[in-house]
């Protein structure tokens, strides 16, 4: 379903017209919480990069939603930091001097902007950063993930938002809603189905991964 398509289909069963900033905001605010509702491994990104020495702080993308997992690389290791309150960090390292730098292996969401890292890294890493993106709304690049692979989802949250906006029925924004929330649902068990579960999702204990060693060895 492209932006065409969903605009008519939401004045069509909505009978109205609405405006074109009206419709971009049912739109725009249903991709919002599809987005913030539903982890999509189709969309997620890989900001892999250097990791400089004595440097905690780690700058997101700016298409970050939400982290999926990070690791710091070495030559023969790779560490999957543990997701971690900021307080945390405080606490378990109150003081930072040259003393507590090490192997990162904890990370906290400082900023809107900024991850931290703990301990300080105590040389030159690098950094594999799986996140969740936030795509370009369908609004604008008329197309989207959501509209050709969730049409439901996005179509019934459009509508309830349409709804409430004309101040409908009750009975009616619980059909709708109803009819998300299935949608939703769908959507929620065709990411699982298409995601291999690994120990770090799953709350297992996480430990450093050896390098390649070759086969056989």
């Amino acid at each position: 379903m492209n932006y065409t398509s969903l605009k008519t289909n939401i004045e069509d069963i909505c009978e109205t017209s609405f405006t074109d900033d009206q419709l971009a905001m049912f739109t725009q605010q249903a991709e919002e919480k599809i987005l913030q509702t539903v982890d999509i491994p189709a969309l997620r990104k890989s900001d892999d990069g250097p990791l400089a020495s004595t440097n905690k702080l780690y700058t997101l993308p700016t298409d970050h939603l939400y982290t999926y997992s990070i690791a710091v690389i070495t030559s023969s290791t790779n560490t999957f930091l543990l997701n971690k309150d900021v307080n945390f960090i405080r606490e378990a390292y109150p003081v930072n001097t040259s003393a507590n730098y090490g192997l990162p292996k904890f990370y906290a969401q400082y900023s809107a902007t900024q991850i931290e890292l703990a301990p300080t890294p105590d040389a030159n890493y690098e950094i594999e950063h799986i996140y969740g993106a936030y795509p370009a709304s369908i609004v604008t690049a008329a197309t989207s993930w959501l509209g050709d692979n969730a049409s439901a989802a996005l179509l019934n949250g459009a509508l309830l938002e349409a709804i409430r906006f004309q101040k409908g029925e009750p009975d009616v924004i619980a059909n709708y809603e109803k009819l998300y929330l299935q949608a939703i649902t769908l959507l929620i068990e065709f990411g699982n189905g298409k995601l291999r579960r690994d120990a770090y999702r799953s709350g297992q204990t996480r430990v450093p991964v050896q390098g390649s060693q070759g086969g056989g060895q």
